[in-house]
Formats: structure tokens, sequence, C-alpha cells
């Protein structure tokens, strides 16, 4: 049995790869969503609470921590939710691999590399930090058998970043858009598909554990880039991009919960934010897909949603 907590992005298409390749399936979610497929069982329960997940996994082999809080939550939200699968995952025997990022590293210079130490300089960094120091922490005290898989923003259907939600609806439809960004700085975007590759590749390796593992990720690319290999993917009208102000954000901010969150996490957008992903590529023979059919999934899927 492999058991699936979320059913995000990075949750709905590990369970259904899972499925495919015909394995039994428990995807657990609070609403009891996800994708309708045979070989996944959807159930409605709490992942944060333990005495409701311990039991949910007692038959698993393998457990895929996906599911994420809203991000103004992760402060109080975060930490139970993996406490939660610690305990569940000690009790099942089953290896626990979790979705991460790369908040903990902080601001860095050059690409970073899975060795690099955690620097946070945000709260949010510290929160993911955290979350892998207790799962690490319990792998080395022989509690538990665990991995944390890493990428950068997102890209493909459902992808929810500054540049899915901010700037792709606006130049799809022929607008300005502003970015809270060095809009030419380079940048890595992971696909959502080769995260769930990732997370399958490493529960099934016993040597790729007790270790965080970055996702198989292209060449980085500058936002400016992004937004003009979009339009022309699109045939939209030329990208018209610029740079949002700091009082703009700000006053975003007042109205809006999720712009409030992005002053702390600026420093990723305002420098290269570059990511090494050579250990896994060589570890699991894993290629990332390119960015063009990346982009081109998550053009698609916004565009089937505005339908």
């Amino acid at each position: 049995m492999h058991v699936v907590l979320g059913a995000g992005p990075i949750g709905s298409t590990t369970a259904l790869m899972l499925a495919e390749q015909g394995k039994e399936v428990r995807l657990i979610t609070r609403g009891g969503g996800g994708p309708d497929h045979p070989g996944i069982e959807r159930v409605q329960a709490e992942a944060s609470d333990p005495a409701v997940l311990t039991p949910l996994t007692a038959d698993a082999s393998a457990l895929y921590q996906c599911a994420g809080p809203p991000y103004h939550l992760w402060t109080t939200e975060f930490p139970p939710l993996i406490e939660s699968a610690i305990r569940a995952a000690e009790a099942s025997g089953a290896v626990l691999v979790s979705v991460g990022n790369l908040y903990g590293y902080g601001l860095v210079s050059g690409p970073m590399t899975e060795d690099l130490p955690a620097r946070p300089n945000s709260e949010k960094g510290r929160v993911r930090a955290g979350l892998w120091a207790k799962q690490h922490a319990a792998h080395q005290a022989g509690r538990i058998r665990t991995a944390e898989v890493r990428g950068s923003d997102y890209l493909g259907a459902r992808a929810s970043t500054p540049f899915t939600i901010m700037l792709l609806p606006a130049l799809l439809r022929g607008r300005r858009a502003l970015a809270p960004a060095d809009i030419d700085a380079p940048h890595s975007w992971t696909y959502t598909g080769d995260v769930a590759r990732t997370l399958i590749a490493v529960a099934a390796d016993e040597s790729a554990w007790g270790r965080p593992w970055h996702v198989p990720t292209p060449p980085p690319v500058s936002i400016r880039e992004l937004a003009e290999l979009a339009v022309t993917m699109a045939e939209a009208p030329r990208a018209r991009i610029g740079r949002m102000p700091n009082a703009l954000l700000r006053a975003a901010g007042l109205f809006n919960v999720a712009a409030r969150q992005l002053p702390e996490m600026r420093y990723q957008f305002d420098h290269p934010f570059v990511l090494d992903s050579s250990a896994a590529q060589k570890a699991f023979g894993l290629k990332p897909t390119s960015t063009t059919d990346a982009l081109r999934e998550t053009i698609s899927a916004l565009q089937s949603t505005a339908q």
C-alpha cells in the first residue's frame, strides 16, 4: 500500500503515477477529493492528527507527505502535520518521503546543492528547515526511514507560484504584468510531474534515504524569458512586463493574505535562484522535463479553467 497525503498538484500526480504502475494507493485529504482512478482509494481525514492518520497508514509500505497548509498558516499547521506523519511512519514501518523546497537554505551565492547548510533568512524558511530537522532526527535515531525531495518554483497544471498566479493570467489576456522581482535574474522552474517521479524513485531506493534530494530541473530562465516564451506559445500579444514597486506590493498585502506573504520571500526573486539537481539525475537516471513542455501544460490548464 502506498499512502499519499494531499491532493494538490504534487499529491494528485504522485497518486496517479503510482496507480498507473499498478500500485495500491490510498489518498488522504481533508476534503476527500483527488483524482478519480480505480486504483486510488480516496479518504477524507485529518492527517495532522496522529490518532487518525496512524490507523490509515498501518498497511503502508511508503508514505508520501505532499500536503501543505495555506501559505499564511505554515507556522502553526505544518509542524503538527509532519509530526503526525513521523509517528505514522514509525508505527507502520513505511518509508516517509516528504515534499520540501529551497527556503531552508536562505540567501546563497551560486547554485544550490543538497549539501548546503540550513541558514534560513525568513520565517517560512525556518519552518521548512525545522520540518526536515525533525524528520532527519527521527531517521538518525532509528525511529523511521525518511528522505525529502526539494524543488524550486513549480510549473505544470495547477502550479501555484507568483508567476502562475500574478503574471501568467494577465499575459495570456494581453495585459501588462508586474512581477515582485528582478525580471532578468536567472531562476529555476521545476515541473510538478518531475517532483512526483522523484518522490517515487526515492521511496523505492533504500540507498536514497536519510538525506534530501533536488528534483531534476532544467537550466534556469528569467521571468522575462519565461513570459516571452509563454505569450509566443499561446499566440498572445507581446509580453509587457515590469517590476512591481515595493509600495504596490505592500498595498496589495493590506487586502490579500497571499500577497502579504511575499515580501519576506522576495529575496528569491531579487537574486539568482538556481537549483543544482545533478545528484538526483545521476542517482536515479531521471531527466528534467523541458521548461517549454512544463509551461505548455501550465498554459493549457489555465486556458481550460478559463473556458
